[in-house]
């Protein structure tokens, strides 16, 4: 069967995701949801976006959607490129672009950022990168909201979401955290798969590691942080 396989907040972290991809075995008929934050924080930006990148070539089924760090890239951009401000953007993604200055940027990367949606959903699932918020009559009014909102629980309209569940990233939990989430989720019908993957000094507290769950099995994965020369 087919699987439905979803991670979110990658961060610059190529090794560690790659390692997760062996761990997942990926094959032809499977599909592949990246619920955003590819870049930032991690060494590795350049390296995430280019293994996405490779992989659509490859003919993997992927969707990749829209984190608030690549609206904030986005942002930076043009405030480089049209206002002539300097010195935006992560220290770590310009390294790693090569780029002292994101002005130069090369035009594919800005154009893959800036395509990407802000949501997807199908019958039983909606993915997105932050959340829902269930104050506006349909939760998808507010981009923004979208890739920034946190602590929205607490107002989902189970009626609206009927259903269908919401899987999503942003706040960096713990595994343990996330495996009770898994556990209730016939319930509480959200499951936030961001296990701080970034947070490679935090593994002990049970952050520092890259999660994939996969939706057709309901199964989580786990990758520890195997990056080096990782700031956090």
């Amino acid at each position: 069967m087919p699987r439905k396989i979803f991670i979110s907040d990658i961060h610059g972290c190529l090794d560690t995701f790659t390692e997760l991809l062996n761990q997942l075995a990926l094959k032809e008929e499977d599909h592949l949801f990246l619920l955003g934050d590819y870049i930032d924080r991690g060494p590795h930006s350049k390296g995430v976006v280019d293994r996405i990148m490779a992989l659509r070539k490859a003919g993997v089924k992927l969707i990749a959607l829209r984190g608030n760090h690549e609206q904030m890239l986005i942002y930076d951009y043009i405030s480089e490129t049209v206002k002539g401000w300097k010195d935006m953007a992560d220290e770590a993604l310009k390294r790693s672009f090569g780029i002292e200055r994101l002005e130069q940027l090369p035009k594919p990367y800005f154009e893959f950022f800036n395509e990407l949606p802000f949501f997807h959903q199908e019958d039983d699932f909606i993915a997105v990168h932050a959340g829902l918020n269930f104050r506006y009559e349909s939760p998808f009014h507010s981009e923004e909201d979208l890739i920034w909102i946190r602590d929205w629980y607490k107002n989902i309209d189970y009626n609206w979401l009927g259903e269908r569940v919401v899987i999503h990233g942003h706040t960096p939990q713990t595994i343990q955290e996330i495996e009770t989430q898994l556990a209730m989720l016939g319930e509480k019908r959200v499951l936030n798969i961001d296990a701080g993957a970034f947070m490679s000094q935090g593994k002990e507290n049970g952050f520092g590691h890259l999660c994939a769950f996969d939706w057709t099995n309901k199964q989580l994965y786990f990758q520890e942080n195997i990056e080096t020369n990782n700031k956090y």
